[in-house]
């Protein structure tokens, strides 16, 4: 799933006319209108009626905050594929428009190089293989997945960028990994460690920056501080933006783990606090780079990070977050795959006390 809501316009059927529909707003030419009716909430504009709903998605509107998420077609005797499509090897990419509540497939990615993408593989039934992404400078970014042949799938960064609803590739990775450390911070992605064709110990001591905020013509990889060793290439690690920091640790869940903490002006490792590492027992995701979020898979509990006390605090405790997957935060609310990918829960945590709800995934998808 990708981890952060982005700007978009989501692709829309309807389109403003003037030709079909009465004026925005009686007395103003309809250019004026738009400009008074742009700095209204775009929940509200959807609600009042048919001609400021469609104006939500002509082009000139601002882009308003989406989630974008990964899907694999769900499959088994109840289920089946139609015509014999092989479900393992088959990704698909949607974004979801939180004011009508609907779901839209991104454009087909560019198939040269052809993309393969593997969730599942025959041979391991009861482990799923990481894709990775990540989010940066309003860009939905594919790092790091698996062949069928359990190579690296990706040897550049696979990019879509929502205002121009298209996809690119980023610069080219120097070696293509997978189960590394993927992450961002200030505008710029961070790749560190995992495994390439096979394992090697510089490979899994590495760490690389690819800053977006330079021209296009000068993107590329830049080779940092390298990990003291190579005990974060085991699984896929989500490295999570915090106060000019990158925080993370390498095994999922309440095993005892290892965490680290990368210092992006100091390009220098640290030890990461005894109380972050002790209560970090599941997914976690960073809102605007302030402040860490983290679902305890065991006990359903959302709790976020206080740097000061170096401590935990309790957000909300859900039956539903048990076991959760993967979480994202943005706009002061956050995302949280549930097991096996069957919905995702939206917590609300600006509100006192926090709300939640459900949104499911198209129907015959997971997430």
């Amino acid at each position: 799933m990708e981890t952060t809501p982005q700007c978009t316009n989501p692709t829309h059927s309807d389109s403003f006319d003037d030709s079909e529909n009465r004026t925005l707003l009686p007395g103003l030419p309809d250019d004026l209108a738009q400009r008074c009716l742009s700095s209204l909430s775009p929940s509200l504009l959807f609600s009042v009626c048919h001609p400021w709903r469609r104006l939500l998605y002509f082009p000139s509107f601002p882009p308003f905050f989406s989630l974008y998420v990964l899907f694999s077609p769900l499959h088994g005797p109840t289920n089946p594929v139609p015509g014999g499509i092989d479900p393992q090897n088959s990704i698909e990419f949607f974004s979801f428009d939180p004011i009508s509540s609907s779901w839209t497939p991104l454009p087909t990615p560019p198939q040269n190089p052809p993309l393969h993408l593997l969730h599942r593989h025959p041979s391991f039934l009861s482990r799923n293989l990481p894709i990775q992404s990540l989010t940066v400078s309003n860009h939905l970014v594919l790092i790091a997945a698996t062949t069928h042949k359990l190579f690296p799938a990706l040897s550049s960064p696979l990019v879509f960028h929502p205002e121009s609803n298209s996809w690119f590739y980023g610069p080219q990775i120097s070696t293509p990994r997978r189960w590394c450390v993927t992450g961002s911070a200030q505008g710029a992605v961070y790749m560190a460690s995992g495994v390439g064709s096979h394992y090697q110990g510089d490979i899994a001591r590495s760490m690389e920056r690819w800053d977006l905020n330079k021209k296009r013509e000068s993107w590329g990889w830049e080779n940092k501080a390298p990990l003291k060793d190579g005990r974060f290439s085991r699984e896929e690690v989500e490295a999570v933006g915090y106060r000019g920091k990158l925080c993370m640790v390498n095994v999922k869940g309440n095993a005892v783990k290892e965490g680290a903490v990368y210092d992006v002006e100091l390009d220098k490792w640290e030890e990461m606090p005894q109380g972050m590492v002790a209560g970090w027992n599941g997914p976690a995701a960073t809102m605007d780079e302030g402040v860490i979020y983290v679902i305890d898979e065991v006990k359903g509990r959302l709790s976020k990070y206080d740097g000061e006390k170096d401590c935990w605090e309790k957000v909300i405790e859900l039956e539903q977050l048990k076991r959760a997957e993967q979480i994202t935060a943005g706009r002061g609310k956050i995302c949280a795959i549930s097991a096996k990918g069957e919905k995702i829960i939206v917590v609300d945590v600006r509100d006192k006390p926090a709300r939640f709800w459900e949104v499911a995934p198209p129907p015959g998808m997971e997430v």
